[in-house]
């Protein structure tokens, strides 16, 4: 039977009837018989050892700071003031939202403490528009006041890697918003706009064009992708650099059960290792992929069918595991991880351990709440 949170939340404030059996007592270690820590003029007292005494334990009905339980708890003692964005400092306080789209509040210490998402900074010191800057133009490339003066290197921002430098890498130039090598680019011959003629005094031959070579028009060049491998010029450039036996280059040939494919910079290689199959585009593990698990587009993504849970892909099976503190205690894999054992009284840091939830004895992050017992009360 599944209890509403309301009946958690009420017995939480139930009087505490009597000392429960959950007890954790500290014993001292008995004295190995082949050792001696006693001084034999003293009558055997132990050297520098206080008398060790016994601290019994019995179950608590009361919320440990940082923990309390607020009006929108499914269960006693489940909200951490320290840490919650909607219970900040104390139940109800939430952290707002930011009017830019840059910043964010988080719950840090009791306190909202506002942040800037990555690749946004506070320039202006201004708190009403916290984190207004996105990084990448020239008069914040990398950061608040990293400026780029030279309009010949301009910022360059990189929005996956969230980084920026002025000017493009060395051996390349700026030209027309792309960083190009002046030596060899067809649009931009020894300078940018420089555009070479693609056609010439004689026919270049298939797969081939006139173009830019050591920052000059005039040379026979292969198309993109194509190489002249054998060395004959009356078949001009006969080797595709995507093909297996000349994967980005002549004389590079890939394994048995490779392909030939441009990655994700656009070089060509030969993709798949051993134990691997092509999924579209991309390299897959069988056994193992999330996305292709047991064959191409079978995705365990979304198996856990809730938050709580991660899909797993295990010899070509799908399958979920929980994320800490959530567990699958009801055996019915369709609604996920379903229960919060870091707060549930019923599956208190496991599935089906449970704390006297009649008497009201709360679950305080995975485990059943307990205090030391007070004078006459003995633990039963």
């Amino acid at each position: 039977m599944r209890l509403h949170a309301s009946t958690f939340v009420a017995v939480s404030f139930v009087a505490l009837i009597a000392c429960q059996k959950q007890t954790v007592e500290f014993v001292p270690p008995s004295a190995d018989a082949g050792l001696s820590f006693t001084n034999p003029d003293d009558g055997g007292a132990a050297i520098g050892v206080p008398e060790a005494s016994l601290t019994s334990y019995c179950a608590s009905y009361t919320c440990t700071g940082p923990f309390t339980t607020c009006p929108t708890s499914h269960f006693p003692c489940d909200v951490n003031v320290m840490t919650d964005p909607k219970n900040c400092g104390g139940c109800g306080i939430e952290c707002p939202s930011m009017n830019t789209e840059g910043a964010y509040l988080d719950c840090v210490a009791g306190k909202c403490v506002p942040s800037c998402l990555e690749g946004y900074a506070d320039c202006n010191g201004v708190r009403e528009d916290l984190c207004e800057t996105r990084l990448g133009d020239n008069d914040n490339c990398n950061g608040c006041g990293d400026a780029c003066p030279d309009p010949a290197k301009p910022c360059i921002y990189d929005d996956d890697a969230k980084k920026g430098q002025c000017g493009c890498d060395k051996g390349r130039s700026f030209c027309a918003g792309a960083c190009v090598d002046l030596e060899t680019s067809d649009d931009n011959c020894g300078a940018c706009g420089v555009a070479c003629p693609r056609t010439g005094a004689s026919e270049p031959g298939s797969n081939a064009h006139y173009g830019c070579d050591e920052g000059t028009c005039g040379h026979v060049k292969c198309d993109q992708g194509f190489a002249n491998c054998d060395g004959k010029n009356d078949n001009g450039c006969e080797a595709n650099l995507l093909s297996p036996t000349s994967c980005g280059a002549c004389n590079i040939a890939c394994d048995p059960g490779q392909t030939c494919r441009r990655n994700s910079k656009g070089e060509a290689e030969c993709i798949c290792a051993k134990g691997q199959t092509l999924c579209g585009d991309t390299c897959a593990d069988l056994r193992a992929d999330l996305r292709n698990c047991g064959g191409c587009g079978i995705d365990c993504t979304s198996i856990a069918l809730n938050a709580n849970g991660l899909g797993t892909c295990t010899y070509g099976s799908c399958g979920f595991v929980c994320m800490q503190d959530w567990g699958e205690c009801n055996g019915d894999p369709t609604d996920g991880c379903e229960v919060n054992l870091a707060s549930d009284p019923r599956n208190c840091g496991a599935c089906g351990n449970e704390c006297d939830v009649l008497s009201g004895q709360p679950c305080i992050a995975g485990k059943c709440a307990v205090e030391p017992c007070r004078d006459g009360e003995v633990p039963q």
